[in-house]
């Protein structure tokens, strides 16, 4: 069996260590969830954390990696310790009418604009640019290796999940408790038997 990977501040840390020493004392790290699912909003968390020792979030990490009990754990932990924290929605029909990348950046860009301090620099995941006045950096695999950007990963992550079992209780047919809106079988099988319902993505869905 292989050994269970320890997690490793230096590591975890490297791309703001970087932006510290040059002067940038607000990092703020934003990432989205929800971009692959057939129904559903895309959500996009932006967060500032405190970089020092002390107050270090234990074991953030690119949200898929971790389990749900984990996830919600440091959610938590994250909003409480966080120095500025914002969540964003953007809705189907938004997905719908400017497309899913689009939906994306406009929500980073929300999310950003409403933190309560504003950032020095703003790392975002993958290779993504943001229509935002702020220097921004992006960082392929962002979520994974960089602290501030796996933090707002996991916000967003714990928050769409819970919006989406909530869903699920109004529109029983899909299994989105289980399956988050992604293209699962029974999901599939949900749209066949019943149609699409109101959070469908309707560009997402065309050929059922």
């Amino acid at each position: 069996m292989a050994a269970k990977k320890v997690w490793n501040k230096e590591e975890k840390l490297q791309y703001e260590k970087v932006l510290q020493a040059k002067g940038c004392r607000f990092i703020a790290g934003v990432d989205e969830v929800g971009r692959g699912p057939l129904a559903g909003p895309v959500v996009c968390a932006a967060v500032i954390m405190p970089l020092d020792d002390e107050s270090l979030v234990i074991g953030v990490d690119d949200s898929k990696k971790l389990s749900a009990k984990k996830r919600e754990q440091l959610a938590e932990e994250i909003k409480n310790k966080a120095l500025a924290y914002t969540v964003v929605e953007v809705s189907e029909e938004e997905i719908d009418r400017i497309n899913i990348l689009e939906a994306t950046k406009l929500g980073m860009k929300k999310a950003i604009e409403g933190l309560e301090i504003t950032p020095d620099i703003v790392l975002t995941d993958g290779n993504m640019t943001i229509d935002i006045s702020l220097p921004q950096h992006s960082v392929v695999h962002g979520d994974a290796l960089s602290y501030s950007i796996g933090a707002a990963s996991i916000i967003a992550k714990v928050y769409r999940d819970n919006l989406m079992v909530e869903f699920a209780k109004e529109y029983p047919h899909y299994g989105f408790e289980k399956n988050m809106g992604y293209g699962t079988a029974a999901h599939i099988q949900g749209i066949k038997e019943h149609g699409l319902c109101k959070i469908h993505r309707r560009t997402f869905t065309k050929k059922f």
